[in-house]
């Protein structure tokens, strides 16, 4: 598969502290994305299932069955999920893994981590969780059976060193499974871009009372990269097997790799 990655992260300078990258469309110190972004989910973490429901119109969840079915998670396995929010990707997860296996729901994000532990145990069920940072992941080598990461990559200030923790972390064998918002098919970019700065911002001050998370949304899809370059960017980072599917026309792709050791 082609990689055409160019990153939209700027190039570090000798001095860390002076990087910069991007916060949707503004550009801002490296050190300072981490934070903004935290904001973001602090303020939408309450209501952030209802916003996926209402902006994808019920859609999340069928990419989500999609990305669950391509893991192929089975009893005994150890599944990681990374950014898993409000915790839908590892309830799946869990009910595939069953009672001898071990899925981790984390999140560097401690409000939306609250919400996803709480509603779990609210249906019973009792998973491992933890606050961490994808870029520098609390976990042994080669421990991990299936990784996911879903509408969280965007996020995060050095992606290809997530990445390559996301490699580290799994077995030989084991696989990564990426599913983000992506490039959209071209005869749809006009409708597409008129409803996610229009109607999206809209929805956010309606529903959530916060406007400019949803327009950060908008833009962060943006700066994103597309399907073909996020596929080297796996392939950078030492997997294998690399494809990608579009979901909904590329409104969103699910990446998969496998680490043959």
């Amino acid at each position: 598969m082609q990689n055409t990655h160019s990153s939209s992260q700027a190039d570090a300078t000798a001095d860390p502290s002076q990087a910069s990258t991007h916060f949707g469309f503004q550009t801002v110190a490296e050190t300072e994305k981490a934070g903004k972004v935290a904001e973001v989910f602090h303020s939408v973490a309450q209501r952030y299932d209802v916003m996926n429901d209402l902006m994808s119109m019920g859609l999340h969840r069928a990419w989500k069955v999609f990305t669950v079915g391509r893991a192929d998670v089975r009893p005994g396995m150890k599944v990681l999920d990374i950014a898993g929010g409000t915790g839908d990707l590892a309830r799946a997860f869990a009910k595939k893994a069953g009672a001898s296996g071990e899925v981790w729901l984390t999140d560097i994000n401690d409000s939306m981590l609250r919400v996803g532990r709480d509603r779990l145990a609210d249906q019973g069920l009792l998973l491992p969780t933890t606050v961490c940072d994808a870029e520098k992941l609390p976990f042994p080598s080669g421990y991990f059976d299936r990784v996911s990461v879903a509408f969280g990559l965007r996020n995060m200030t050095h992606k290809e060193h997530a990445l390559a923790e996301m490699r580290r972390v799994l077995k030989p064998g084991g696989k990564l499974l990426v599913l983000e918002f992506s490039r959209v098919a071209k005869p749809l970019s006009p409708v597409y871009d008129w409803y996610s700065f229009n109607i999206l911002p809209w929805l956010g001050q309606k529903v959530a009372g916060d406007k400019e998370s949803y327009r950060y949304l908008a833009e962060s899809i943006r700066m994103h990269p597309d399907q073909d370059t996020l596929a080297g960017m796996l392939e950078d980072a030492g997997l294998s097997r690399v494809r990608y599917f579009n979901l909904s026309a590329g409104v969103v792709a699910l990446h998969e790799g496998v680490n043959l050791g």
